[in-house]
């Protein structure tokens, strides 16, 4: 058995892997790896992206919304957007707070994850809702840091959600200081600090 596509055994139970020798099994499992195909981020942030545009696709199909998908990449995320078409409104996929885009966030992710076999990190807007948010957070965070820079006093910024937090944190490091998430859940904060 020199080709390796011969050399795969095939087992029934766990008794048939005690009548094997170690060196047996371990060569079973290299040759299983290196057929295994190797994908680079791209390619998986790339399904990724696709996962999530067929799931999103389908869901607007079964609530009968309009809304056109939109997806790329940036950096080390697949961002996925639902873009609202002929005046519809798509703020109830929104809900208070962004609570039911959040779901709708994780649903998705659950999709690619699905799709992919990787952990997801995907991150979805819905009619510029996020878009906004993150501009009005970008605000609100250089006023903190101001804040902090005048008086070296820590500044502590209201509950956000990890989206938010994340947002205020970039701004904080991209102006030289210190940030720490702390509390719990929802009412988890950010606490800004000269660095």
């Amino acid at each position: 058995m020199s080709d390796t596509q011969n050399d795969t055994i095939q087992v029934e139970n766990l008794d048939e892997v005690e009548d094997l020798g170690e060196a047996e099994v371990v060569d079973q499992v290299d040759v299983i790896e290196e057929s295994a195909p190797k994908r680079s981020k791209a390619d998986v942030l790339e399904m990724e992206g696709e996962a999530a545009a067929d799931y999103l696709e389908g869901l607007l199909d079964i609530v009968d919304l309009d809304g056109d998908i939109e997806w790329d990449i940036e950096g080390s995320r697949a961002m996925v957007s639902i873009v609202e078409l002929n005046g519809g409104d798509l703020q109830h996929l929104v809900g208070d707070e962004g609570k039911v885009l959040e779901a709708l966030q994780e649903l998705t992710r659950l999709a690619a994850t699905r799709e992919t076999g990787e952990r997801s990190r995907l991150m979805l807007d819905v009619a510029g809702h996020r878009a906004a948010r993150r501009a009005q957070l970008v605000t609100l965070a250089e006023a903190a840091v101001a804040e902090v820079q005048r008086t070296a006093a820590p500044v502590r910024m209201e509950p956000m959600s990890p989206f938010e937090r994340k947002v205020v944190h970039d701004v904080v490091a991209d102006a030289g200081l210190a940030s720490e998430s702390e509390g719990e859940e929802p009412d988890r904060y950010v606490v800004i600090r000269t660095a």
